[in-house]
């Protein structure tokens, strides 16, 4: 903890201290300082959308996207939207039975591995598109994200991502699917892809302005904030979305700062041994390119 604070007080003083901005060269090193000292796999992409820096750290490593798939996932609903395919207010039926993209066997999700567990008391039912979407996102409802899928198709989604440049973006399925992940057919994404993601969402490119203000909208309510707005002060508004399972954490999506300045950071990681310790270099980047974008 001591050496962890000594290096970003020192950098500290040099942001304060400096009378111009610090390089990206030195940040990067600063940031490639902290990373390193953790065990496990990190990967970062950051661009400030008014000046065009960039920092990258493993930008084009592969990771198992987790539940970062779920923004792709959304862009889809909404470009399928606006062509006319279903309205956001239409129903979907709950129900908790699924086919593998293995064999079509049917599976179904656990509760105790859904970070949203009121709505399994409510299979049978109806819910809105929009409903089902929003709980997507702001909660990670794998339920929800199963439904939402099977009305999209993940082909459509992974389609999407290569129309606005992300090659690297794989979303071949929901979530849960056993036997596909027990053949490594996993959803992959890379830092530098979500990037371009929260680029074309950030400058209203994706679908149209409007949906891309609606998912904006929707990614500021996000209720996971341990990485990127973990350490930002309370005015300091972040859109964006996580993904976590064994070994792995995630945070990618807009940071808005008070003078109406934005920019894209993703955070990446595999193969932690110490999550919590994982975490918090995370968010300890995020507030070192914090303190970097605020220094001008």
């Amino acid at each position: 903890m001591i050496s962890r604070l000594t290096s970003i007080s020192l950098l500290l003083v040099l942001l304060v201290g400096c009378k111009t901005k610090p390089s990206v060269q030195a940040v990067k090193e600063e940031v490639t300082t902290i990373l390193s000292k953790q065990s496990g796999v990190f990967a970062l992409a950051f661009k400030d959308l008014t000046t065009g820096e960039e920092i990258f750290f493993n930008e084009h490593q592969l990771f198992h996207a987790a539940s970062t798939m779920k923004a792709p996932v959304m862009v889809e609903v909404y470009k399928q939207a606006a062509a006319g395919k279903f309205s956001l207010k239409d129903s979907l039926l709950i129900k908790n039975e699924f086919k593998s993209i293995v064999d079509s066997s049917s599976y179904s999700l656990s509760p105790t591995d859904d970070s949203d567990t009121l709505i399994y008391k409510h299979i049978g039912e109806k819910r809105t598109v929009y409903s089902l979407l929003y709980d997507m996102i702001i909660i990670s409802s794998n339920l929800a994200t199963n439904l939402i899928v099977e009305l999209v198709d993940a082909k459509n989604v992974t389609q999407t991502m290569r129309d606005i440049g992300a090659n690297d973006i794989q979303v071949l399925r929901g979530v849960e699917d056993t036997k596909a992940f027990n053949a490594g057919l996993n959803n992959q994404v890379t830092a530098y892809d979500l990037m371009l993601l929260y680029e074309n969402i950030a400058n209203e490119e994706v679908v149209n302005a409007e949906a891309s203000m609606a998912m904006i909208d929707i990614l500021l309510d996000q209720h996971f904030n341990e990485i990127i707005p973990a350490e930002l002060p309370k005015n300091v508004k972040v859109a964006h979305k996580t993904g976590s399972i064994t070994g792995v954490q995630h945070d990618s999506g807009i940071v808005f700062l008070p003078d109406g300045r934005k920019y894209i950071l993703v955070l990446l990681s595999k193969e932690l041994t110490n999550t919590d310790a994982g975490i918090q270099a995370m968010a300890d980047v995020s507030k070192l390119i914090y303190d970097f974008e605020s220094n001008q």
